[in-house]
């Protein structure tokens, strides 16, 4: 295909935008609404995810040593703990530091006083790489040869982990109606443009236009329409997420609900939204024309 036809197509491609004006508008902006709720929702989501990984790394498994074995045995037992798979932080704790962890936790509750430590057993926090393995890693722990007995909030674990498998799902099913959505109303317009021109497509057909020489205006169309529907949508998302921030940084006094900052979601959100408006606007142009030329053909 010669330079100066592809330059015509691109800008009867751009012409057939503003051709249908208000159809054009209302798929920007169905794209602009779609996109954005799809990029709030995989924020949030991804929020959320950081906020459950940190207080996830705060569930421990705690492991008590027989209080017959000896420091060095104890200290042993530390080391094969470390050795062990999903063992992330393995910390050893000797009776006196439990002593003096348990009095701070308790004020120095009189009721206490008599608590010595050798009432008390040498110990071992640990801290998992996966704590949705917690149930399997405890199992090998209380197998170890001196392990007394051991604690682990199991509920809590599998409580964080099916919150993250239920926010992944539901982001899914959420991001995929969105996209349907957004391809439907760009095929829409793409669409109308094809049928108010179709005495002209039947002339360029009767004349020997190839089906790659008709498509390539409204495939421009489309893909236009998606990648100014994702770059709106972009630049929206940064203003009001970054609003967002630090609103909650004023009124969150007690850093509870820290959000990670935009900067370091840039670069995936950059590639997201254009992905999605390339696909979108490309899919959506792509399939009316196919649609239209194959009817156009019986």
């Amino acid at each position: 295909m010669k330079i100066n036809n592809i330059g015509y197509l691109l800008l009867e491609g751009i012409r057939g935008i503003f051709l249908h004006g208000f159809m054009s508008f209302a798929a920007v902006v169905v794209t602009v609404a779609c996109l954005l709720i799809v990029g709030s929702f995989s924020i949030l989501v991804y929020n959320v995810n950081m906020v459950v990984d940190r207080l996830n790394k705060t569930n421990e498994v705690m492991v008590y040593i027989d209080e017959e074995l000896s420091l060095a045995e104890a200290q042993q037992i530390h080391t094969r703990i470390n050795l062990l798979d999903n063992v992330h932080i393995a910390e050893f704790k000797t009776r006196e530091q439990a002593l003096e962890e348990f009095v701070a936790d308790h004020n120095g509750d009189p009721a206490f006083s008599g608590l010595q430590a050798e009432d008390l057993r040498h110990r071992v926090v640990v801290k998992l790489e996966d704590n949705a393995l917690m149930e399997q890693t405890a199992k090998e722990l209380e197998a170890l040869e001196g392990v007394a007995k051991i604690t682990a909030p199991y509920e809590m674990a599998e409580g964080f982990s099916t919150l993250k498998n239920v926010l992944q799902i539901a982001s899914v099913a959420v991001i995929g109606v969105l996209l349907v959505v957004s391809l439907l109303i760009i095929s829409n317009t793409v669409k109308l443009a094809m049928y108010d021109r179709k005495d002209e497509i039947a002339i360029m057909k009767m004349v020997g236009a190839t089906n790659g020489f008709i498509r390539l205006p409204f495939v421009v169309q489309g893909f236009v329409l998606g990648m100014v529907g994702a770059g709106v949508a972009f630049g929206l998302e940064w203003v009001l997420y970054d609003f967002l921030v630090e609103k909650i940084a004023e009124l969150d006094t007690l850093k509870m609900f820290q959000l990670v900052p935009f900067q370091e979601l840039l670069i995936p959100m950059l590639l997201t939204f254009g992905a999605a408006g390339l696909f979108v606007g490309v899919l959506g142009s792509w399939t009316s024309i196919r649609k239209f030329m194959n009817a156009s053909a019986r």
